[in-house]
């Protein structure tokens, strides 16, 4: 599709590294992207490493089907087949990896996994999700906001949940792309206040005041992989947090509701909200393809 100038860090492991203008740019080549229906062969020949931990719909399915469309080729590889960190360390698997591939996208539990890929291999890493942040899907948070609302200056973005990885990530974005975000979690799952005070976030432990007048409301399930233990704790915990039609109810007369899915209907929200008419989360999940051709183009050109 012709030069892209843009020059981003070797890796997207979060979001420490980008300024506003490199947001801004992802995003419009994303949108770009997505209007053109874009197919090419800038990527021909080139391969990117799944490297997946972690179960995924969404996000090996568009990481795939963007290096098709854009002439590349994925390679799935699970933790049974690799055991990366068990049957081999983090540093061997980077090495070896760097030698067959253009780039690796990793899926793990712990950042530190992914932290330690990018350190030691000389081709870009992607955090496909980690414990600390999910930057993909913040990116295509952004170009959904962006298609409904025509921006994010002065947007509010109320998050109502748990204070997770894809919170972090929203936090770590809105400042560059004057987003405003508030947050509300059940006392004991706040989320970084570093975090929180980088992005002059307002929080609260009460989700009406969080959502009211919002114009996006946004969740996650309460439950995450690798917290299976905790769940019985974490549905008592979470009790008055469901995003449900009362709580949509209280947003901006234009207000959205947003999820980065799977949801689990009759905890975090119900079917109805996931389903009704102010909902954006299947527009959400379409859009974790275009934001990936456009992470993708950029850092394996």
């Amino acid at each position: 599709m012709g030069g892209n100038a843009l020059t981003l860090p070797k890796d997207l492991l979060d979001f420490s590294g980008y300024g506003a203008q490199a947001i801004r740019e992802l995003i419009a080549l994303a949108d770009r992207l997505k209007r053109e229906r874009y197919r090419g062969e800038d990527l021909k020949g080139k391969v990117l490493a799944l490297l997946f931990e972690k179960p995924s719909l969404r996000t090996r399915t568009t990481l795939e089907v963007a290096m098709v469309h854009l002439g590349g080729h994925a390679v799935y590889l699970d933790q049974k087949q690799v055991g990366i960190g068990e049957r081999e360390p983090v540093k061997d698997v980077a090495k070896n990896l760097e030698r067959f591939v253009e780039g690796i996208a990793a899926r793990v539990y712990r950042h530190g996994t992914v932290a330690a890929l990018a350190r030691h291999a000389r081709i870009p890493v992607i955090n496909a999700l980690s414990d600390r942040a999910h930057p993909l899907q913040a990116l295509a948070d952004l170009l959904t906001l962006k298609e409904v609302f025509g921006g994010w200056e002065g947007l509010e973005v109320a998050w109502v949940g748990d204070g997770n990885n894809v919170l972090n990530s929203l936090l770590e974005v809105a400042p560059l792309v004057g987003l405003r975000v508030r947050v509300a979690t059940p006392k004991g799952y706040e989320p970084d206040p570093a975090l929180l005070e980088k992005a002059k976030a307002y929080f609260t432990h009460d989700p009406k005041e969080a959502a009211f007048g919002a114009h996006a409301l946004y969740t996650d399930v309460w439950t995450s992989m690798g917290q299976e233990a905790e769940r019985e704790k974490r549905l008592k915990d979470f009790r008055g947090f469901q995003v449900n039609g009362e709580l949509l109810s209280l947003l901006h007369p234009e207000g959205i509701f947003l999820h980065c899915l799977p949801a689990h209907y009759g905890e975090e929200t119900t079917e109805e909200a996931v389903h009704g008419p102010k909902s954006r989360v299947f527009d959400q999940a379409e859009n974790r393809l275009h934001t990936a051709k456009a992470v993708l183009l950029t850092l394996l050109s």
